[in-house]
């Protein structure tokens, strides 16, 4: 998958499908991870969920997996002056950079995953974690409940066909990411719906008695 195409115009295009809606995921549970002081963030895109993070905690360390040039490019420049902020351009399934973080951070990026990838990007990030970290997660979800299914299933469709033709994005379908989470030893905090469910924001926590860290 390679947005370099599409970086310049994703933010429109997102606004012109969804408004200000998927802006309110990604920062809907800030005030609640604001002391963090190590974070990793995979597929940050245009940097306006990281912009926003520097300066709520100005002193937090960041680094960001993120493949496109020209996302990073975009990040870069909404940056505050001394920020404390490391990109790393590489596949996020690879080893991930060097803990221990207290905050993971996949807004709209394990929607591009496989189940198997998805199992195996949690996997490996785990063990880069602080105890007791907190993940937080803002994706769309399929709905099981009509008529929100057909709106949510319909919604689908299109973002991945969308994305196949215009990233080469191969995955066609939403990994199980909450049976991911949980079988990684994490535990839902709270979490928030929107767009009659299709997306949601999640606030999640290793759980100490099953950490094996």
């Amino acid at each position: 998958m390679n947005t370099d195409r599409i970086a310049a115009l994703y933010r429109w295009i997102e606004y012109a499908a969804f408004g200000r809606a998927l802006e309110r995921r990604r920062f809907a549970f800030l005030p609640l991870v604001k002391g963090a002081q190590r974070v990793l963030i995979a597929g940050e895109g245009d940097g306006r969920f990281l912009a926003r993070l520097v300066r709520q905690n100005p002193d937090v360390r960041v680094d960001v997996l993120e493949s496109s040039v020209e996302m990073i490019r975009l990040a870069r420049s909404r940056l505050p002056p001394g920020a404390n902020v490391t990109f790393h351009r590489e596949d996020a399934l690879e080893t991930p950079p060097e803990g221990p973080f207290d905050l993971v951070v996949t807004h709209f990026f394990l929607d591009c995953l496989s189940d198997e990838e998805t199992v195996r990007f949690i996997e490996g990030i785990k063990q880069q974690l602080s105890f007791s970290a907190f993940w937080l997660v803002s994706d769309f979800q399929q709905v099981s409940f009509w008529p929100a299914n057909w709106h949510s299933w319909l919604w689908l469709r299109v973002m991945y066909a969308f994305f196949r033709l215009s990233t080469g994005l191969r995955t066609a379908k939403l990994p199980q990411i909450d049976r991911a989470l949980h079988g990684a030893g994490f535990e839902l905090v709270t979490k928030e719906e929107a767009r009659l469910g299709l997306i949601v924001s999640q606030l999640w926590r290793l759980d100490q008695k099953g950490s094996q860290l």
